[in-house]
């Protein structure tokens, strides 16, 4: 016997169902997509160029500290400094990402027909994906910071999922990973006070995540409908623990002591910052809206992505 609960929820899946996407013409739309608006990094970009000077290499606005009493303490020399720490954090975490979404997506595929477009599509992010990293590795040399890995903690938790992670849990884990830094650099590549080279990076990186964020919505869409119960269960609590330790992890706080402040004020200061704080669920509201409105927002998950601090 059903609870009154459970008959509302199944009642929403019927209704859904007639909302589904065909998956293969999904995919179709982005492989042409992707023919027509695909980029090779290496000759896209001129990364002979030498640094400008006087340039940032993340907008101010988007740096951890903008506007805490630490931050109008410290030199322009030094809040710039602080921001190319931070591109070059945020770049390491992206490839740390990109690495687990390739592993996923690889999985997501392997039981499913080689000639659908639907697996060609994957394929295709999975090559997009594999120019990313290398493009955020050049950056990050090229802006002479050092990376910034993950904590071991976190990256043994990463080798958990990827290994274990259910499909919704998969595509909702990879939407975290990509829509909040698409907001920033959504920002960015516009933005004329940032370095050229780090403008083309994030046109190039939008340009192509767009592809990625509608099959990874069509398919999380697709799933939150036809999955069991408890995977969908299972994927509102692993989605909101991911948002946790995505939050935690945004910024690694070494770039702190590497340009010379105090690493245990300058974390207390983001924490306590509402001008951060409204930067991140700003970031995240796009996606967080679309996650409730996919049935991903309830009960334990939707207290974890509160406590996350990226739910409003």
């Amino acid at each position: 016997m059903t609870t009154v609960a459970e008959d509302s929820e199944l009642a929403g899946l019927r209704d859904a169902l007639g909302l589904l996407k065909d998956r293969e013409q999904v995919a179709q739309r982005l492989l042409e997509s992707s023919a027509r608006h695909s980029f090779d990094p290496d000759k896209e970009l001129d990364w002979d160029a030498p640094v400008e000077d006087g340039k940032w290499f993340w907008p101010p606005e988007l740096v951890s500290l903008y506007d805490t009493p630490l931050w109008k303490r410290m030199s322009e020399e030094q809040r710039m400094d602080l921001a190319r720490h931070e591109a070059a954090s945020l770049a390491s975490l992206g490839i740390w990402f990109e690495i687990i979404l390739m592993q996923l997506l690889v999985r997501h595929i392997y039981d499913k027909s080689v000639t659908s477009a639907h697996v060609r599509y994957a394929l295709t992010e999975i090559a997009d994906e594999c120019r990313h990293s290398m493009m955020f590795a050049r950056m990050i040399q090229k802006g002479g910071a050092p990376t910034y890995p993950v904590t071991r903690l976190n990256h043994n938790l990463a080798r958990v999922l990827k290994t274990v992670s259910t499909t919704p849990g998969s595509f909702a884990c990879t939407l975290l990973g990509e829509e909040i830094l698409d907001w920033m650099q959504r920002l960015t590549f516009p933005d004329e006070r940032v370095q050229s080279l780090v403008r083309g990076v994030t046109r190039i990186h939008v340009v192509e995540e767009a592809r990625h964020v509608r099959y990874a919505r069509e398919e999380l869409r697709r799933q939150m409908v036809t999955a069991p119960r408890w995977e969908r269960e299972l994927t509102r609590v692993s989605s909101g623990e991911a948002a946790r330790v995505f939050s935690l992890a945004f910024i690694n706080p070494k770039v702190y002591t590497d340009v010379g402040l105090d690493r245990r004020e300058a974390l207390a200061q983001v924490k306590a910052s509402g001008h951060r704080r409204e930067v991140m669920q700003s970031g995240a509201k796009r996606l967080t809206d679309f996650l409730d409105d996919i049935g991903v927002m309830r009960g334990v998950g939707r207290r974890l992505w509160r406590s996350s601090g990226l739910l409003a």
